[in-house]
């Protein structure tokens, strides 16, 4: 994944810099096309037991809401919070997703089967996920407009800006199980929030003329090498507690939660960075507004180290049996 979001780095670049931002979008087109095309020629289908149904009214109810929720929150920005144009979506978000509950509650084969949040490591494990990805997802977009839009970075090079801050997910990843065996799962995902926690209050600090050490490079391998530390445990943690024919179903989970994290997440951390720069063009109120934007990511994932500390179980990884000689 990680290594998927530097390559897009740079192709985002590439093609901003030579064509148009428009084809960020549009590339995604082909790509997906060939993706299906691929899949249909290469993947054999397996079946094990009845044919499942596919969940489309839980599918579009989940959908819809979170994406109401998510623009009544970027309204608020705007119209303030008692303003019909930010209610509306936001009431009306709430209320999709409380169907979504009661159909999950109510159909056969529901999208999401709710009796897995009544295993305490599956919950703690996803909430802690969700308050993760809200400050993470939402890092790659600040960073990027902080060295457009005040360091003077072309789109090439922010996209190569962030390889580093890229490159540290995948070691921190890779060295999680590792890790886990000695620390065990809590401990470590506790650990990795921390450091992200930590690297978030440093870029904190930026200013309009950070250089790319100090106010990119640095701050942002400690962000995602935190982020790639605490995923793996988080996962693990989620996956162990679950039956075994729901362990790919809650992986799921965790990958969503992720992902619904950094959607919400970026919705209201940009409009705290909106409400800080209160529309002004200034360099200096604009770079103030992204630093409260990680100030407030940080305060988030410190909220999230006593969420963990209080609600996941402790679960240690398989012990290493001496070798004898």
């Amino acid at each position: 994944g990680a290594g998927g979001g530097a390559a897009g780095g740079l192709i985002g670049g590439v093609l901003t810099d030579a064509l148009s931002w428009r084809w960020v979008l549009l590339i995604n087109v082909p790509v997906g096309a060939l993706v299906l095309i691929a899949a249909a020629l290469r993947i054999t289908e397996g079946r094990a037991g009845d044919r499942r149904r596919i969940d489309l009214l839980g599918a579009v109810l989940v959908t819809a809401g979170l994406a109401a929720v998510a623009y009544g929150i970027v309204q608020t920005e705007a119209e303030g919070w008692t303003a019909a144009a930010t209610l509306v979506p936001l009431l009306s978000g709430l209320a999709l997703l409380a169907a979504f509950v009661l159909v999950e509650a109510r159909t056969a084969v529901p999208l999401i089967p709710l009796r897995v949040f009544s295993v305490r490591a599956v919950s703690s494990a996803n909430v802690s996920m969700l308050l993760m990805g809200s400050a993470t997802f939402s890092m790659w977009y600040f960073m990027t407009v902080y060295a457009q839009n005040i360091l003077g970075y072309t789109p090439l090079q922010a996209g190569l800006a962030l390889i580093p801050t890229s490159a540290a997910v995948v070691i921190g990843s890779k060295l999680a199980p590792r890790l886990m065996v000695r620390t065990g799962a809590k401990s470590l995902a506790v650990t990795g929030v921390l450091i992200t926690a930590a690297g978030f209050g440093w870029q904190s600090t930026m200013g309009v003329d950070g250089s790319y050490l100090t106010a990119i490079c640095l701050p942002g391998v400690l962000m995602m090498a935190g982020a790639g530390l605490a995923s793996t445990p988080l996962a693990t943690l989620a996956t162990s507690g679950a039956e075994p024919g729901d362990a790919g179903l809650v992986s799921g989970l965790v990958n969503t939660s992720r992902t619904m994290g950094g959607a919400l997440g970026l919705a209201v951390l940009s409009t705290v960075a909106a409400a800080r720069t209160a529309g002004s063009g200034d360099t200096a109120e604009i770079t103030a507004g992204y630093a409260m934007a990680f100030r407030t990511a940080s305060g988030v994932l410190l909220a999230g180290v006593i969420v963990m500390l209080l609600w996941l179980p402790n679960h240690r990884g398989p012990r290493r049996r001496p070798v004898r000689h």
